[in-house]
């Protein structure tokens, strides 16, 4: 039986250990169930949310990537900016940047991810308890840039329980061939009392340049460099011959760790201090480029160096009355990151922020309950160098929300509703600009059934340009662009659509949404026909654009014997963005299909999966077409202590046939393939 608790947050679920109910298709997503928890004590089951996946457990453990993106990019609807192994941001059903918020346990990730491809996010998955991908209108109570979804990463710094047996340890090792990845990770939780608990960790990764499935260059580039190496140019030869390694990839990467918090009967509070510190290599962008060839922008040896100091607070108590929790939770970092070129400092970026929220959770009454909170963020980033693109500037913003959840008889309704107001201003252009904004959902749906239900969200939701499109004024190599902002844009506001089923228990689950998002304003970036510092000149405008997907995921028990239940599952995802009078938004991930087989026992699961992804030919100008691809994985999980216990050893082999595979999300794809053949070993001590 599945038991179901009520904790802080938004609408959202995690397990301890990987979530068949969350993810229908248990092999890929889940598999392993366990207590659910729902971090949102207003939305029961999340019929407010269309689309929410987790990945924990020994699902986790066999995904782990140095980043984030790529940790996540086999659930349905998310891809990565995949920049290089150090830095790859999530992409949710297509949006990216300030359109998708990364959080830690419920607040933001306080770096400058969100400002450009080429920065890291700075959360290590290696000390992720569970990661939650969320979608749909209801993340939008953590802020308007979640339009696209939010990826929430929940660790144990700050502790939630005394543990039973006075302590807890988690200790995770990993080794990949392809980049000869060697990865540590462990943490503990000690009881000093009754009520008193406290916890540590800590982690280590280390790898060398990527091992790729083929040629450094992608088919158009190559054939470029095979053109000119025929008019006589050596080094356009040995770049068109270049293959089996991405040069200039390794990722060193330490965190630490540590929290203290008082759990009492009637509430509990704790705080936490961590340490992120990284060193990464930005792939070198060759000279040929779409058929030019670019004079004095292309550097060698690039890596950045990041280190961000980060404390957080989070607290509970029991008021006992119309409002029954209190809830709070706040983060402050301190963050730099130098961006080299070889030896010398280039650009130098500094940023520091805070971000805080309270929540008051209402006691249910007669089918009726809900949450109504405010938020507050703060940011103060400069950027010093000669790419610094983005002047110092400073951004305010505070919000107020509301959720609420009504229950008649097998008819749900949920209703949200959040008031932003952002102050973003520039002293050194002498510019501020406050904007106001007002974003609202409503979702009916109607249990067909004990596990099944189906369902149609209406939302309205509004965005405040971030200092990035208000300011920028520079050229920024990473995209290979001058870009220039426009400090007189407007709110992005669009109207959203979603029809979504479900069905969660039994031999056969299914989830599947249908979604559409019509913008006014929509921000993008738009060639200009100019160039500046003899890069392209790429600006800031507004039109209507419109984004239409769809996302399928089920999983069917196909029979059980001799102690081993066999499953099938897929995934489905595929999004279409047109910006209007303007053509394909870009970057956009083609349609995918991933199907698994997995024989899931008491202490061995075995897998085999095959990944399928189109050709992606709606490109933007700039773009290239990027070829589609077919991957084959497979993996082994040992549980030598069964499947109640987290201990485990998971053998995978990732690309199995070693073929040449690029994400079309990614600025790099050209010249950056992602990992060829991969064998990874992982094991996990849980006690």
């Amino acid at each position: 039986m599945t038991r179901v608790t009520l904790l802080a947050g938004a609408a959202m679920i995690w397990s301890g250990a990987a979530l068949a109910q969350a993810t229908p298709a248990g092999g890929a997503h889940g598999g392993e169930t366990s207590d659910i928890i729902v971090t949102a004590p207003f939305v029961r089951e999340l019929d407010v949310l269309a689309g929410t996946s987790v990945l924990a457990g020994a699902e986790l453990a066999r995904e782990l990537r140095p980043q984030i993106g790529d940790t996540l990019q086999r659930l349905p609807g998310v891809s990565a900016t995949s920049f290089g192994p150090g830095a790859s941001r999530p992409v949710l059903r297509g949006f990216q940047g300030e359109r998708v918020r990364v959080l830690t346990d419920g607040i933001g990730s306080i770096d400058v991810s969100n400002t450009s491809a080429d920065h890291a996010v700075t959360i290590d998955p290696l000390t992720a308890e569970r990661i939650e991908v969320l979608r749909g209108p209801a993340v939008l109570l953590f802020g308007s840039q979640a339009i696209g979804g939010a990826v929430n990463v929940i660790d144990r710094r700050i502790p939630r329980a005394v543990p039973d047996e006075g302590a807890h340890v988690d200790a995770l090792a990993t080794y990949g061939s392809a980049a000869d990845e060697v990865s540590l990770g462990a943490g503990t939780d000690l009881a000093l009392g009754s009520n008193l608990v406290a916890h540590i960790d800590g982690s280590w990764r280390d790898t060398n340049d990527l091992e790729i499935g083929g040629y450094l260059l992608s088919k158009p580039l190559r054939e470029l460099a095979l053109e000119e190496a025929g008019e006589g140019n050596a080094e356009a030869a040995e770049l068109a011959d270049a293959r089996g390694t991405l040069p200039n990839s390794a990722v060193r990467t330490k965190t630490l760790g540590g929290g203290l918090a008082w759990i009492g009967e009637r509430g509990n509070l704790g705080a936490s201090v961590s340490w992120f510190d990284t060193r990464y290599g930005v792939p070198e962008r060759p000279e040929l480029d779409h058929g030019e060839v670019e004079e004095g922008h292309t550097h060698e040896d690039v890596s950045i160096a990041m280190d961000q100091l980060r404390f957080d607070l989070r607290g509970e108590l029991d008021l006992g009355g119309a409002f029954e929790t209190l809830r709070i939770r706040a983060g402050y970092a301190d963050y730099e990151h130098t961006e080299f070129e070889g030896d010398e400092v280039g650009t130098v970026f500094a940023n520091e922020g805070f971000e805080g929220r309270v929540e008051l959770a209402q006691a249910e009454r007669n089918g009726w309950r809900g949450v109504t909170g405010a938020q507050f963020f703060a940011r103060d980033l400069a950027a010093v160098g000669e790419e610094a693109f983005l002047p110092p500037n400073e951004t305010r913003q505070i919000g107020l929300f509301t959720l609420q959840e009504f229950e008649l008889g097998r008819f749900g309704i949920e209703a949200a509703a959040r008031y932003e107001h952002s102050e973003v201003s520039s002293d050194e252009l002498g510019v501020r600009r406050d904007f106001d904004a007002v974003s609202a959902a409503l979702s009916g749906s109607y249990r067909l059934a004990d596990a099944a239900r189906a369902g149609v969200t209406l939302s309205r939701a509004v965005r405040a340009p971030a200092a990035e499109e208000l300011f920028s004024d520079g050229p920024h190599i990473a995209t290979q662009a001058y870009e220039l902002g426009d400090p007189d844009l407007k709110t992005e506001k669009s109207w959203g659509l979603e029809a979504f089923a479900r069905t969660t228990e039994g031999p056969f689950t299914f989830g599947a949404s249908v979604y559409a998002n019509w913008f006014d304003d929509y921000i993008y970036e738009a060639a200009t026909g100019r160039e500046e510092d003899e890069l392209p000149v790429f600006e800031y405008r507004q039109r209507d654009a419109r984004y239409l997907g769809f996302e399928v995921e089920a999983s069917a028990t196909l029979f059980e014997t001799a102690g081993y239940s066999f499953v099938v599952d897929g995934v489905a995802d595929y999004v279409r963005a047109t910006v209007d009078g303007v053509g394909p938004a870009p970057r956009i991930p083609p349609l995918r299909l991933l199907g698994g087989l997995e024989a899931q026992g008491e202490r061995v699961d075995g897998r085999v999966e095959v990944e399928w992804a189109d050709d992606q030919t709606r490109v933007a100008e700039f773009e290239t077409p990027t070829d589609g691809h077919t991957l084959v994985n497979a993996s082994l999980a040992f549980r030598p202590f069964g499947r109640d216990n987290q201990t485990s050893i998971v053998l995978s082999a990732n690309n199995v046939f070693d073929v040449d595979v690029r994400r079309h999300a990614s600025f790099l794809k050209d010249f950056a393939p992602l990992a060829g053949r991969d064998i990874r070993v992982t094991a996990r001590l849980h006690f």
